[in-house]
């Protein structure tokens, strides 16, 4: 139908993104003549109207309720019931903002608040950083101090998190420094959504986190020359290096930790069949702690390694353990962490259903397979990019991942995926969920 034959009582879908309308949905049922003005100023030249949700067309036309004008009737003819009996509207205002007008205030709001989110994100993942820096300088000198510091971080984060009903797992802006750093706070914050995925009591998360949040502090009792490889290591290296796990039982146990937590670092690189180490347990001998640590740390290994261009995206990463390394996990731990993750974890690089390139940027943790995405659009700075939900575009969906070097030059710049994949955690927002036509 054109936009000229539009009448109160139409059902309209208008197949847009909700960027490019100012409507609360793209889909809804006409209700005044306002709204009409509004959808022919969109300059569509078809609008689509489901009749099966539409009014019947009324035999004839009630003199309180008179039909829309078209583009060439003067305005007076558009007035509301009330309106009309109080004779011509009066001239708009400058103070009223037109539809266009309203569209990028709402485009500006919520750019605005993606820039606030993501900044509050990279503040606490930062914060997490300087706290592991300053536990690693105590231990030699104050073990409580640094216990301390370690009982306060986790348990903060895990008290964030049973606060969330839902969270969103953010991928993080692009950051710069020693990954020996960055590492275990990742590793942290991966584990503890999903030991809550995998119900685990608040107790056990508070373990499996301080777990987490230590399980590589061995490392620095190792000679650079170990602790800083690319992991090319000749076997006695290797060998000094599996040390590290030992060591980091000691300070576990020195800074006063449970004995869960120390057997769940003791285990962060044991695998289900026996082919981990350092004492190559297996099966039922690994806690449920212990795995959701030795996969989440494999998970994170995968995609920020020691040497940069060993380097796998997100949904390699998850693809080649399931399809190559699904025998050295355990299944239930393993399905609960793809579930989480989605089939593209936020980091990964996408050719949306329409054939645009997008980053994924965030995944509700219980509701993965439909992300939210920074599209590639050249009309759009990309500091002024909108992340799209496309929980809210039932039409709109992922056709494949590819690596980062394939996309044409101008969206990798646009996009500019990440060389190293930092998560942190949000409270999940609800969708406004677009209504399906039958």
């Amino acid at each position: 139908m054109t936009p000229d034959e539009l009448r109160v009582g139409l059902y309209v879908d208008l197949e847009l993104g909700w960027m490019s309308h100012p409507f609360p949905k793209g889909s809804f049922k006409i209700t005044s003549a306002r709204q009409i003005e509004t959808l022919r100023s969109l300059g569509l030249s078809r609008v689509r109207v489901v009749p099966a949700r539409s009014d019947p067309v009324p035999q004839a036309m009630a003199p309180h309720e008179p039909p829309a004008p078209s583009a060439a009737e003067p305005a007076a003819h558009a007035l509301d019931p009330v309106d009309a009996r109080a004779g011509p509207a009066p001239a708009a205002t400058t103070s009223q903002p037109d539809a266009r007008e309203l569209q990028r205030l709402r485009h500006a709001e919520r750019v605005a608040a993606q820039r606030a989110s993501l900044e509050s994100c990279d503040r606490q993942f930062d914060a997490a950083i300087r706290q592991y820096r300053t536990v690693v300088e105590l231990i030699p000198h104050d073990a409580q101090a640094a216990s301390g510091q370690c009982l306060q971080l986790v348990s903060s984060l895990v008290s964030d998190m049973l606060g969330q009903s839902e969270s969103s797992i953010r991928l993080l802006s692009e950051t710069t420094g020693d990954r020996a750093w960055m590492h275990p706070v990742n590793v942290t914050v991966l584990s503890l959504l999903l030991g809550k995925a995998l119900g685990m009591p608040a107790q056990a998360l508070r373990d499996l986190g301080l777990a987490a949040f230590l399980h590589d502090v061995g490392k620095m009792q190792l000679p650079d020359q170990v602790r800083l490889s690319d992991s090319s290591f000749a076997p006695a290296e290797y060998r000094l290096y599996q040390s590290h796990v030992g060591f980091g039982v000691d300070i576990a146990q020195q800074l006063g930790l449970s004995s869960e937590v120390q057997n769940t670092i003791a285990q962060h690189h044991e695998m289900l069949d026996g082919s981990g180490f350092p004492n190559q347990i297996r099966g039922a001998d690994i806690s449920q702690a212990g795995k959701v640590l030795a996969l989440v740390n494999r998970y994170e290994n995968m995609c920020n390694p020691p040497r940069q261009s060993a380097a796998v995206t997100p949904h390699e990463a998850l693809s080649q353990i399931f399809s190559q390394m699904k025998e050295r996990h355990d299944v239930s731990v393993l399905a609960a962490f793809i579930r989480m993750m989605g089939v593209y974890p936020p980091g990964s690089v996408v050719q949306l259903s329409d054939s645009r390139f997008a980053l994924v940027v965030s995944v509700n943790s219980a509701r993965p397979l439909k992300p939210r995405v920074m599209v590639h659009d050249a009309g759009l700075a990309k500091e002024d990019a909108l992340i799209l939900d496309l929980e809210q575009m039932p039409a709109a969906g992922i056709r494949r991942s590819l690596r980062p070097d394939l996309l044409p030059a101008d969206a990798r710049d646009y996009l500019a995926p990440r060389l190293r994949i930092c998560y942190f955690f949000e409270r999940a927002s609800d969708p406004v969920r677009g209504e399906v036509v039958p």
